[in-house]
């Protein structure tokens, strides 16, 4: 059978609630290296593009040595590969959503800027990695979000058809990349980001997976 819709993902703070775990990875960095602790507010408006980004954001002037942000980073980065999923879990509805989704013979795939061993190391240890055709990270192709090919190269190796596709986050890095791509995009609110819901550009908002069904029914 043909597939009759292509749905992609970001990964966390969309598909997953990954803040606790960022925190605590990104707050036992600070611990070691002697700086200050964050709450999860502040994870949340860190996080969204990649661990460097985030890291470098967190740091802000505070840090100025180029060779202790790259080892704090690669600290975080280890610590949090080794406790990826300890407070991770997935938003509400969603499990219930990709089993729908497979069922409708709907081709789901995630475009995150999380590296990918990550990404699917956490798919994988949530048991959700079965439900998706491709993962796309931070580090699969020489470029990711918000360039457009981050999510139409994705959309080719799964032999989609863009005309027929969707993007599903929770960011402005989600949006644009939606945008760039000339593809729908679905926010999900309370996202990982500094900017509110009427900032980030939206045909549909959702707080969770609850009766999404019936909003992607719109677009089949």
């Amino acid at each position: 059978m043909t597939q009759i819709y292509t749905i992609l993902f970001d990964l966390d703070g969309t598909l997953v609630n990954t803040a606790p775990d960022l925190m605590s990875a990104h707050n036992h960095v600070m611990r070691k290296f002697g700086y200050s602790e964050k709450k999860l507010k502040d994870i949340k408006s860190l996080a969204g593009k990649g661990a460097w980004v985030m890291m470098q954001r967190s740091f802000k002037e505070e840090i100025k040595n180029e060779q202790m942000k790259k080892e704090m980073t690669k600290e975080f980065i280890d610590f949090y590969a080794k406790n990826i999923n300890v407070y991770s879990k997935p938003l509400k509805g969603c499990i219930d959503f990709l089993k729908w989704a497979k069922n409708e013979n709907i081709s789901l795939a995630v475009c995150t800027n999380k590296q990918e061993n990550l990404a699917i190391d956490l798919l994988k240890k949530l048991d959700m990695y079965k439900y998706f055709e491709f993962i796309a990270g931070s580090d699969t192709f020489e470029f990711n979000k918000p360039d457009p090919r981050h999510l139409t190269d994705v959309v080719e190796i799964i032999k989609g058809d863009l005309n027929k596709t969707i993007m599903v986050g929770d960011s402005e890095v989600d949006a644009l990349s939606a945008e760039n791509a000339k593809l729908p995009f679905i926010l999900v609110k309370d996202g990982y980001t500094e900017k509110s819901e009427n900032e980030i550009k939206h045909n549909d908002l959702i707080s969770d997976f609850i009766n999404f069904d019936k909003i992607i029914n719109k677009y089949l």
